[in-house]
């Protein structure tokens, strides 16, 4: 009987600062659809197989409406639990997903990402040029990580990067998990508030921006509406990627034979990408879905009603769909991974973020040969307690 499985919290302690928490590996072995304890007192599941997470992800038993489903790391009491807020798509199931969806997929086309190249190269140049005029030493997040995908996704969104200070700390605050619910609520509603007023004044003034393209494309788009787009939007397209290229640099310096590789073959650089997104799966709780029916997975029943986790981390190493999993090989081919979620709701901007991460990389290790850590691993701090891991800094040195 499902019953009697022992519930245990998620995972979270990390022996190594690249690696998930060994606890996923033992489950996926053992019992990979497993009893998770929830901080409400209820029991919920862990998936940590590769073909069962892409079965939560694809299934639309499995809701994606936090109505339907509890927080696994943080305990939010039923009477202030909130309605989806309009326009926040990713928490939402079809039909209402489908329409945000489809208002939004023609402008994140691969032909759109590639034709932002020669900006994205240019914004990357810009942030080395200036690394490099201030000496030989920097922050890699704060002097490059972070900069370039937040000035990116403001010019697409046509959010002033001015403000970028002041929507850094929101998103900051909004993916931490260990403040209390009144913190990122209050963060959710000043960024809320923040992009409201700006479609409000686009209504007025449009631009060539994707929150004025939405403006024209549906009339029945009310200013909430547009606003919640934008908030996900502004939020994912900079944190994601800002992480990834932090996180990835600090793996690959500890690597230098997979940074060679990388500079003698650009082509290596692609793959590169997507070996990275698999092996390190920055958003390190997982997918969370809650059963509308009872559905069996795994040789288990899922009760309706009942949430579920599948991780991401445990199935992008699960052996059985990659060979050599916790190998780090930056030539590996065909990766599929789920570092970008699957199903209907796998990352919009995943062909932006690859764009950006290919340049990046492609142009830091070529500008900057002798770059190298500029302290010991163990004293660069990660980001534990975030949605989205990791560090929240990179000393970096080069010659």
């Amino acid at each position: 009987m499902t019953e009697t499985l022992p519930a245990a919290p998620l995972p979270t302690g990390r022996s190594c600062p690249f690696d998930p928490p060994e606890q996923y590996r033992r489950l996926r072995e053992d019992q990979p659809v497993s009893r998770l304890a929830l901080p409400d007192g209820t029991a919920g599941w862990l998936v940590t197989r590769y073909e069962d997470a892409r079965a939560v992800m694809s299934d639309p038993r499995f809701s994606s409406n936090p109505e339907n489903f509890t927080s696994p790391f943080r305990y939010i009491p039923p009477e202030e639990r909130q309605q989806v807020p309009p326009g926040m798509f990713i928490s939402m199931d079809p039909p209402h997903h489908t329409r945000y969806r489809r208002l939004l997929t023609g402008q994140f086309t691969v032909r759109r990402m590639r034709a932002l190249e020669p900006r994205i190269e240019q914004i990357v140049t810009e942030h080395l040029d200036a690394m490099q005029a201030a000496g030989s030493t920097a922050d890699l997040v704060a002097d490059f990580a972070l900069p370039i995908p937040s000035l990116v996704i403001c010019e697409l969104l046509g959010v002033p990067y001015a403000d970028r200070a002041d929507f850094q700390q929101w998103s900051n605050v909004l993916l931490q998990v260990d403040l209390p619910i009144e913190r990122t609520r209050e963060a959710s509603e000043s960024i809320r508030r923040y992009m409201t007023a700006l479609v409000q004044a686009k209504r007025v003034e449009p631009g060539d921006d994707m929150l004025s393209g939405l403006i024209a494309a549906d009339a029945e788009l009310t200013d909430d509406e547009i606003a919640g787009m934008g908030f996900l939007l502004l939020i994912a397209g900079h944190e994601t990627t800002a992480n990834m290229l932090g996180l990835s640099t600090f793996l690959l310096l500890q690597h230098p034979e997979q940074i060679a590789a990388m500079r003698e073959d650009p082509a290596v650089v692609t793959t590169a990408v997507e070996e990275l997104l698999r092996y390190l799966s920055v958003v390190q709780f997982g997918t969370i879905r809650g059963a509308l029916e009872d559905v069996e997975l795994g040789g288990h029943v899922i009760r309706a009603g009942e949430t579920v986790v599948a991780s991401l981390a445990a199935a992008n190493r699960d052996p059985e769909r990659f060979a050599e999993p916790d190998q780090l090989d930056v030539g590996r081919k065909q990766s599929t991974h789920v570092a970008f979620g699957h199903g209907v709701h796998q990352c919009l901007g995943q062909q932006l973020a690859r764009v950006e991460m290919q340049i990046a990389f492609r142009e830091l290790f070529k500008r900057l040969p002798g770059l190298r850590l500029n302290t010991t691993p163990d004293q660069v701090e990660l980001r534990h307690n975030a949605v989205v891991y990791g560090v929240k800094s990179l000393p970096v040195a080069w010659a």
